[in-house]
């Protein structure tokens, strides 16, 4: 149990160490940890290591564990009574490319100010995820210079290669997961509602993703000789593709929604809530007109609706000018987001069964997998999420919100499947953070009061 007082003194330790944070932020941005290519496994090594000494100065047990890849670093505070939260984040970068696009050096890290004229910070890895990482371990900071002690158990684990697919991670996590077991798991690898609005993802879409390959002659051939009198996978495909949705909007495939439940109306009002401007969303893209199930709000297709969708599409001549060709094979990539409650198994079965009941004679399929993950949702009437909400609202003075998400995290799947922990995911960035793309920022007020929100997030879950 925390006292108030005991929380101001962090608070205040918070604010007055600010310019020391920032300097350990700079140096871990300064550490050119791209995780995709090996010629920067040097400096993968090189942020594993500083984390490792960073976290083993503040008396964490900390190390930085080889893989086959990029190292895991893992640290573990001393045990204590109380819940024991497990954090998760990332400290590799994406590549900087295009290089001339950046307005400074990408690991060169300065406080700018932006049109607005709010102070951001701006590097490679300033949002995703340096900066959120940072948020926790200062936070942790502060605690054990202000009281000597932190209020929760923290263990943390922090991985190196979530930019570049995290295939070692469900291993490491497979191989140790006695020693990191947990009540509950946190990840700073998200974004606020709005500037002034803390959030927490409770729900995490699911993917299911095949390759199709539809062929039929054994070489290409010419549309005349051969037209009419030959099978064209590009219009077999066409067919195929156009039958997975109805006009509705919903996905064809049979037993799609068996397990797909309705969000609560309590969620359904909150969403509702939310000021979220449907019109603006689209017309961001140039777009105008929802095109997925009627009858539902932008908010629930994009976070509590399963989806289908075409990502790629090839066959035939597609080069300048013009080419009359019946081409041998026609190729397609299909993407599914899944809901909570249902099976990538049974998904990925529906779907091969509806294209195979439509691969008419002459014509063979070939399905490819690439990747599948379940759905979650963390319950809404969880304790720790009441608690995390708490600590949010108190610091940003204004009631924390429960938003989806319609992209896949997958760490969130493997705490789940690996390690039986749920999982909050609770981040300070914003949308125009350019992650993944040149001049990269953090703001700093994110970084400064995602710091305290950390402080009362710990307070809250020792209650």
């Amino acid at each position: 149990m925390t006292s108030q007082a005991q929380i101001d003194d962090v608070l205040a330790q918070v604010d007055k160490g600010l310019d020391q944070s920032l300097e350990r932020l700079f140096h871990l941005l300064r550490i050119k940890s791209i995780s995709t290519d090996p010629a920067y496994a040097a400096e993968c090594q090189k942020a594993a290591d500083w984390l490792a000494t960073e976290l083993n100065a503040l008396g964490f047990d900390a190390s930085a564990r080889p893989t086959p890849g990029h190292p895991v670093v893992v640290a573990h505070g001393p045990a204590q009574e109380g819940p024991h939260v497990l954090f998760y984040a990332h400290y590799d970068v994406q590549p900087v490319d295009p290089l001339h696009l950046w307005n400074s050096d990408p690991f060169d890290p300065q406080i700018k100010q932006d049109e607005s004229g709010r102070k951001i910070i701006v590097a490679r890895g300033a949002s995703d995820d340096k900066g959120q990482m940072l948020t926790f371990i200062e936070a942790c900071r502060a605690w054990k210079h202000a009281t000597g002690s932190l209020p929760v158990r923290v263990s943390l684990m922090l991985e190196g290669e979530e930019e570049s697919g995290g295939k070692n991670l469900p291993p490491f996590m497979r191989e140790n997961a006695e020693e990191l077991k947990a009540d509950i798991a946190l990840v700073c690898d998200t974004d606020m509602w709005d500037r002034q609005t803390p959030s927490i993802t409770t729900m995490l879409r699911g993917l299911v993703a095949d390759e199709v390959i539809v062929r039929a002659a054994n070489k290409d051939l010419h549309s005349g000789m051969f037209g009419n009198a030959a099978r064209n996978p590009n219009q077999v495909l066409a067919d195929i593709i156009s039958s997975l949705r109805a006009p509705d909007g919903s996905v064809t495939l049979e037993g799609f929604y068996d397990d797909v439940a309705e969000i609560s109306p309590e969620l359904k009002a909150q969403w509702q809530g939310l000021g979220f401007d449907e019109r603006a969303f689209l017309g961001g893209v140039g777009l105008s007109v929802p095109a997925g199930e009627q009858g539902r709000s932008v908010l629930e297709m994009l976070w509590a609706r399963p989806t289908c969708e075409i990502n790629g599409m090839i066959g035939g001549y597609t080069g300048d000018g013009f080419k009359t060709v019946i081409p041998a094979e026609a190729r397609a990539k299909i993407s599914f987001r899944l809901v909570s409650g249902m099976d990538p198994k049974k998904i990925r079965a529906a779907f091969r069964a509806h294209v195979e009941k439509m691969i008419p004679p002459d014509c063979s399929v070939e399905f490819i997998p690439h990747g599948g993950s379940p759905a979650i949702t963390v319950p809404a009437d969880g304790a720790f999420l009441r608690k995390a909400l708490s600590g949010l609202s108190a610091e940003w003075g204004k009631q924390a919100v429960i938003t989806g998400s319609g992209g896949s995290i997958p760490v969130a799947g493997e705490f789940k499947s690996i390690l039986g922990l749920d999982t909050l995911l609770i981040g300070f960035a914003h949308v125009d953070d350019q992650i993944h793309s040149p001049n990269e920022k953090y703001d700093l007020e994110s970084f400064h009061r995602g710091i305290r929100s950390w402080v009362r997030v710990l307070a809250a879950m020792a209650e």
